[in-house]
C-alpha cells in the first residue's frame, strides 16, 4: 500500500492559496480537487448531534466535526465556527452561513491532515518536495510572500522615509 500522506504532501498547493489578512488558505474546492484526481473515492463525512445538527455546542460557542477518509483512514478535523476576524461566534449568532463556512475549511483541515497542503498550518512556503514553479506561480507566491512582508515591517515603528524606501524594494 502506498504512502497517502507522503504522496499529498508532496502536492505544491501554493498556486492555489489566497492571502487574506496575514494567514494564507487553501480553498476546500481546490483542496477537494486536488485530492480527489490523486485519490478518487475520497470521501467526506460532516458529523452531527443526535438531533440532526450539523454543528456542535457547549452553549456558549460553536464547532463542526468533518471527517475525510482516504484509502481506508479516516482524519477528523474539529473547527470552531469562526467570525472573519477567525474569533469564535457566541451561539446566538452563529448563522447557517457561518456553520457552512466551517465545514468547507474543516474539509480543507481534514485533508491537510492527510498530507495535502499541511506545510500551510506549518507556516512554511514550499512543501517536502519542490516541484519546478511556472513564471506566474512564482509571481504570485513572491507578491504573497512580500504582502506577508509589508505586515510585519508596518509593526515597527519606522521613519516614514525609509519605510517607503524598504516598501519599494519589495
Amino acid at each position: 500500500m502506498e504512502n497517502v500522506f507522503k504522496r499529498l504532501n508532496e502536492i505544491n498547493v501554493n498556486d492555489k492559496t489566497d492571502l487574506k489578512g496575514k494567514l494564507t488558505y487553501l480553498s476546500w474546492a481546490w483542496a477537494w480537487a486536488e485530492a480527489c484526481k490523486v485519490y478518487p473515492k475520497t470521501t467526506r463525512k460532516v458529523y452531527e448531534t443526535d438531533n440532526g445538527m450539523n454543528y456542535f455546542t457547549d452553549g456558549k460557542t460553536a464547532w463542526v466535526k468533518v471527517g475525510v477518509t482516504i484509502e481506508d483512514l479516516e482524519h477528523i478535523d474539529y473547527l470552531p465556527i469562526m467570525d472573519f476576524k477567525n474569533k469564535s461566534v457566541s451561539i446566538e449568532n452563529v448563522t447557517s452561513f457561518d456553520v457552512n463556512k466551517a465545514i468547507q475549511r474543516s474539509t480543507t483541515k481534514a485533508l491537510a491532515l492527510h498530507g495535502l497542503g499541511l506545510y500551510i498550518y506549518a507556516g512554511e512556503d514550499l512543501p517536502d518536495v519542490k516541484p519546478k514553479l511556472t513564471e506566474e506561480q512564482f509571481k504570485k507566491t513572491l507578491l504573497a510572500d512580500s504582502k506577508q512582508i509589508q505586515a510585519v515591517i508596518s509593526k515597527f515603528d519606522i521613519d516614514t522615509d525609509k519605510l517607503e524606501l524598504l516598501k519599494a524594494k519589495l
